[in-house]
């Protein structure tokens, strides 16, 4: 597990359910997304995420954008 506040720059697909955001990663594992804005053009599609390591699986997104 990553250190809480290291940067991620990570690919996969985005992944909507009932509590929100996942990215599903190309590296295999999901991150729990805390999005400020909400990509719904993006969902079920492969997207690069940036941000931080907020712990214990999530990530603050500062970005989303298709790949």
């Amino acid at each position: 597990m990553e250190e809480a506040g290291a940067g991620v720059d990570e690919t996969g697909r985005l992944l909507r359910d009932e509590a929100g955001f996942l990215l599903q990663r190309d590296l295999g594992g999901t991150y729990r997304l805390v999005l400020l804005r909400v990509p719904v053009d993006h969902v079920e599609k492969r997207v690069r995420v940036r941000g931080w390591h907020a712990g214990e699986g999530v990530i603050e997104v500062e970005g989303v954008a298709p790949v």
